[in-house]
């Protein structure tokens, strides 16, 4: 029996076992972001929202983890200056050079 020239060059194709699966490799696919270096105006004015935030307050955060950024909206439980760290309500513990910037709600 007599094969066609497209059914032939179908035994040579690549195979792919996993359908989808390099899709869904891209699709997790991490992006990085580098670090922001605040000015000294920025830093004067995040020290200075630091200075009236108190426990039980609310605020959002933009800081640097894992080599990207994130926000987070919480209420704070409290603030270790010798550590440099804030904790906001569900354990979270933010370190203060890792802030971008801060907005008290």
């Amino acid at each position: 029996m007599a094969t066609s020239r497209a059914d032939r060059a179908k035994q040579f194709m690549a195979f792919d076992a996993l359908k989808g699966l390099q899709e869904a490799y891209r699709e997790k696919e991490i992006i990085y972001e580098d670090r922001i270096d605040l000015s000294e105006e920025s830093e004067r004015e995040l020290s200075e929202k630091l200075l009236m935030i108190e426990p039980g307050t609310t605020i959002q955060v933009k800081y640097y983890k894992n080599r990207k950024y994130e926000t987070i909206l919480g209420i704070v439980k409290k603030i270790n200056p010798v550590k440099r760290k804030i904790v906001i309500e569900d354990e979270i513990n933010i370190n203060i050079n890792d802030i971008a910037d801060i907005t008290i709600i």
